[in-house]
């Protein structure tokens, strides 16, 4: 008897769970986008607002509006957002409970190249990008026009700079100079005022761990003032005029 008791227990049981699950399919399949509620988690959102991929998202979905929500594409809504200049990459996803949401990966601005015909950024990879009505990046400004090789190196030296606390707070602006085999850099500094002699981007790393330790010897002594340019082309020394 207590194993006939256990088995209409367990068929009982198999029972509610699939009634339940049935209706909730049913519930979640009578629902249309009208009643979507979208979730952003895309951080700080610097560049675009939230009620910019809200808008985007709402006018997309009109095509979708009669009908449920698991018919909507969500590889189309993807692309869609994608082709905005500010973002780098959304994903968008439906919940178990049948909300729509979005996560957005914004572009991050390395550099602003801002001359006498346009005003732009280039983000981290290497991407143009427009800026923005809702935050102004503090990245290093160019007026040179960047094509081919130099393209690549400033690119790489952007990020190199943003990726470094110091550099990042010391460095505003990088002028580009073009040579016959390979591209030549200066930097502008914020404290101080120096012209920072680069060179190329060989010996990168070495050339900013000798610039660090140059900065904080002057800065110690307080006489950062007293140099008029810092050149790092040389192999193991730094030559500066004051």
């Amino acid at each position: 008897m207590k194993r006939y008791k256990s088995v209409i227990k367990f068929t009982s049981l198999a029972i509610v769970i699939v009634f339940l699950y049935g209706f909730a399919a049913h519930r979640n399949a009578l629902k249309t986008n009208k009643d979507v509620k979208v979730i952003f988690e895309n951080g700080e959102n610097l560049f675009v607002s939230y009620e910019t991929v809200n808008k985007l998202l709402i006018q997309n979905l009109e095509a979708y509006k009669n009908q449920s929500k698991e018919n909507i594409n969500l590889n189309n809504l993807e692309g869609f957002l994608q082709r905005n200049e500010m973002i780098e990459n959304a994903e968008i996803f439906l919940t178990l409970s049948g909300e729509l949401g979005a996560i957005i990966t914004q572009r991050t601005p390395v550099l602003r190249v801002a001359n006498e015909t346009e005003t732009y950024y280039y983000d981290k990879l290497g991407t143009r990008m427009p800026l923005s009505d809702n935050y102004s990046a503090r990245v290093p400004i160019t007026a040179d026009t960047i094509s081919g090789q130099g393209n690549f190196d400033i690119i790489k030296l952007s990020n190199t700079i943003r990726n470094d606390d110091f550099l990042q707070k010391q460095i505003i602006g990088i002028n580009l100079i073009e040579g016959k085999t390979k591209d030549q850099f200066e930097l502008k500094t914020r404290v101080g005022n120096q012209k920072i002699i680069f060179g190329d981007l060989s010996r990168i790393d070495e050339k900013i761990a000798k610039l660090k330790v140059f900065y904080q010897k002057i800065m110690l002594d307080s006489t950062i003032t007293d140099y008029k340019t810092i050149n790092l082309k040389f192999y193991n020394q730094i030559v500066c005029e004051k």
